[in-house]
């Protein structure tokens, strides 16, 4: 027996027979709508060949992550958030950690956009470790983000804690599922319902593993339009704030389809340690990166020790041109 089968039918056509089969033995089936074709699974399976001409490619995979595998998909997927294709060349998506400013936002966001940024970031709700902490403008901060999007001509990226909320996220072109809530499965399902593109970060205590298995919970809703974010785990070393495992990233982009993005932001944990962890995670492969800029990082209401300032922004810009053709990229 293997873990999984995985039956990629043809045109998207449904295959009644095929369903009927498959769900005579002892398998659990599942039928998921991705990328304009009707993929099948089953599991537990006997990983024998199954004859039917709606079948157009069919196989097994042992691995614990299934659709988010290169195994049955083995060209790679663009995301488009909002007319920006992450998963061609690097996108960068830049703002502040948090929207927590109100003068000049639209002056900042054409800054960001000369300096190299693609999209636009900022955080409306915040997760944080103390309930006394700096939590966000919630709708008001979404407002004034979508100001910035509108002013720099660029699509925007906000984190969604509650599935209930996303009516505030109109206009949103990218969710972004934070560390706190990558194995929020509930949150997960909902918001891939919504259809918009996902950025699914890793959990802070999570495999690499548990980290692909959760971009599976979200294609399992017919959205495959998902771009994974290595932002740093909880370990033992202390020489940065959180560990950016460079190596997963490398690992990621030789397992998955989907596009790799990296936060080096957090891990760094102070500003001049952003850049070398972002221009690390490009050499490994990372097709986006988010990052935070603050136009005063040190007067930031969460996370100023680790924003940088646009000048840095647009270093780092012209820094990742200079590697990619170093590495020939």
């Amino acid at each position: 027996m293997v873990k999984y089968r995985v039956f990629v039918l043809k045109g998207g056509a449904d295959s009644p027979k095929l369903l009927e089969n498959l769900g005579n033995g002892t398998a659990s089936v599942k039928t998921v709508q991705l990328y304009g074709k009707t993929v099948v699974l089953s599991w537990p399976d006997s990983g024998q060949p199954v004859n039917n001409p709606d079948i157009e490619f069919q196989t097994s995979i042992d691995g614990d992550f299934i659709l988010s595998s290169m195994e049955w998909k083995m060209e790679r997927t663009i995301v488009d958030v909002g007319g920006v294709e992450v998963g061609e060349g690097v996108t960068i998506a830049a703002g502040p950690c948090s929207i927590d400013f109100t003068e000049g936002v639209e002056e900042f966001a054409k800054q960001l956009k000369h300096a190299g940024a693609n999209i636009i970031r900022g955080g409306a709700y915040k997760p944080r470790t103390s309930p006394f902490s700096f939590q966000g403008k919630g709708t008001d901060g979404l407002d004034i983000l979508r100001r910035m999007g509108d002013a720099a001509g660029l699509p925007i990226v906000s984190e969604i804690l509650d599935p209930d909320n996303i009516r505030n996220f109109n206009g949103v072109d990218l969710l972004q599922i934070g560390s706190r809530n990558a194995q929020n499965f509930q949150l997960l399902r909902k918001v891939a319902r919504d259809g918009r593109p996902i950025l699914l970060k890793r959990g802070m205590g999570n495999t690499y593993t548990e980290w692909m298995a959760t971009a599976d919970y979200v294609m399992g809703e017919g959205n495959g339009s998902v771009i994974l974010c290595e932002r740093g785990i909880r370990t033992f070393e202390n020489a940065t704030r959180f560990t950016l495992d460079v190596g997963s990233i490398a690992r990621a982009k030789n397992e998955s389809h989907l596009p790799i993005c990296a936060d080096p932001s957090h891990p760094a944990g102070r500003r001049d340690l952003v850049v070398p962890m972002a221009l690390s995670s490009v050499a490994a492969g990372a097709d986006m990166l988010l990052v935070e800029v603050h136009p005063n990082p040190d007067s930031a209401l969460s996370d100023e020790k680790q924003q940088i300032t646009v000048q840095d922004l647009e270093k780092l810009a012209n820094s990742v041109k200079s590697l990619r053709q170093a590495i020939k990229v």
